[in-house]
């Protein structure tokens, strides 16, 4: 066997590899031998075929494959010995005739980059603080009761009132109305419907609609102008102006639920009442903080990291992420019940930056993790499962369901390693506290 290499660029190579015909010639006897046990012939048993009809059937095939079988052998045993990083799968190039004695082929591939990682030290990352406030609590139980609403007809006398003297329409009323609007007095597609059900001051009207349906009581109707915005979704109106009538069949005002412990009740709170509710609530609070929190450091680091390392990103790597992107996409959609989800052209290309940015931060985690032994250990892996476990109703059940699969245990792992790829980073790089309140901190990207 000979082996030769050519450097063909920054990380393509050329290995040419050589090796005689006549070391195949066992395995193609044993090979033809084991194909002629099941070929059926006119006038011959099964098995019985002759070697000779064998040959004329399988022979290139057999040919075919062992070389290839071959070359391949030879070069994963070359590139182990050589301690070769390969990137990818190799391309094999056959460049001499099936029943040449002296095989030849060319492998292409390419190998893993050096990583030159920069200086930690001259960077600043931002830290965010968040201490959550009874304010915030608040806010998040007053959510909670919300989800919960239910509405009465405005002036009816019920368990919970009549919602005061005023029966007119009013913001956070739900209405029910039925309208019809026209263009040059001509009903358009999509501007008539009866019984039609909207919360006043929720946005799901235009403004102008919103408007003229204030004030107005069960049984009245008004007539108004409405202009479509230039850039409305519906394309047949858009930039045109309707004339709109519409008639109030009820008005409803909301009716929310009393912060008691029947409400924490309702939330599964079966001991502790309001008291025990407000502390959940807080610690839920807590945990998407720390969550936030940890994805903005996280993002921050890695953009970072992506800007001060140097290297050269192995196209191989980089379109096998677009693949994997554009079948995730795919999946995606086929979740979401995207019609024709499975047949829609998603090309891999429209994936190309985000493939190149994730293959790039791949390489350089990886050679940080061999560099500083940031690998995720057990340890580490059982305190992550055990705390995302922890907000489940049975954390034991969760534990289980994480170490049944190893697909998913490969993410915590992932997860750690990048944790411990980001404690390290902001070891060495200055790092900037800037408290935030909850609000502020829910509206960064």
């Amino acid at each position: 066997m000979a082996v030769q290499i050519e450097n063909l660029g920054q990380l393509d190579r050329k290995v040419t590899l050589e090796f005689a015909r006549a070391d195949l010639a066992k395995a193609r006897e044993d090979r033809l031998a084991k194909l002629g046990k099941t070929l059926k012939a006119p006038g011959f048993r099964p098995g019985k075929v002759p070697k000779s009809m064998v040959e004329k059937q399988y022979g290139m095939q057999v040919d075919f494959e062992l070389q290839f079988d071959k070359a391949s052998e030879l070069f994963y045993g070359w590139a182990q010995n050589e301690k070769i990083l390969l990137a990818g799968q190799p391309r094999f190039d056959p460049k001499s005739e099936l029943d040449a004695d002296n095989v030849v082929f060319e492998a292409y591939f390419e190998v893993l980059p050096d990583v030159k990682i920069g200086d930690f030290t001259k960077l600043e990352v931002t830290k965010y603080t968040t201490d959550i406030s009874d304010a915030e609590i608040d806010r998040a139980v007053d959510v909670l009761r919300k989800q919960q609403v239910h509405y009465h007809p405005r002036g009816e006398a019920g368990p919970h009132g009549n919602g005061g003297e005023n029966t007119a329409a009013q913001a956070g009323d739900q209405v029910v109305i039925d309208f019809v609007g026209k263009i040059d007095g001509v009903e358009f597609a999509g501007g008539k419907a009866e019984n039609f059900e909207y919360v006043l001051g929720e946005g799901r009207m235009l403004p102008e609609f919103e408007a003229a349906t204030l004030g107005l009581k069960a049984g009245e109707s008004k007539t108004f102008p409405l202009s479509f915005p230039a850039d409305y979704h519906g394309k047949e109106v858009a930039g045109k102006t309707a004339d709109f009538t519409i008639t109030v069949k009820s008005v409803n005002w909301a009716h929310l639920p009393a912060i008691d412990d029947a409400f924490a009740l309702s939330l599964g709170v079966t001991e502790g009442g309001v008291t025990k509710m407000r502390q959940e609530v807080k610690e839920n609070l807590d945990r998407e903080t720390k969550r936030r929190i940890t994805s903005l450091l996280k993002g921050e680091v890695m953009e970072k990291l992506n800007s001060i390392c140097e290297l050269d990103t192995p196209k191989s790597l980089v379109a096998q992420e677009q693949e994997r992107l554009a079948e995730s996409a795919r999946q995606d959609l086929i979740q979401r019940g995207i019609p024709n989800a499975k047949d829609a052209p998603i090309p891999a290309e429209m994936f190309a930056e985000q493939a190149l940015k994730r293959v790039r931060l791949g390489l350089i985690l990886s050679d940080l993790v061999k560099q500083h032994n940031l690998a995720a250990t057990a340890d580490q892996i059982k305190a992550e499962i055990d705390e995302q476990a922890a907000t489940y109703e049975d954390p034991k059940e969760v534990v289980r369901w994480f170490y049944s699969n190893p697909s998913r245990l490969k993410d915590i792992e992932n997860l750690v390693l990048e944790n411990n790829v980001i404690q390290f980073f902001t070891s060495q790089a200055k790092v900037v506290d800037k408290a935030l309140s909850f609000e502020e901190l829910s509206k960064l990207n």
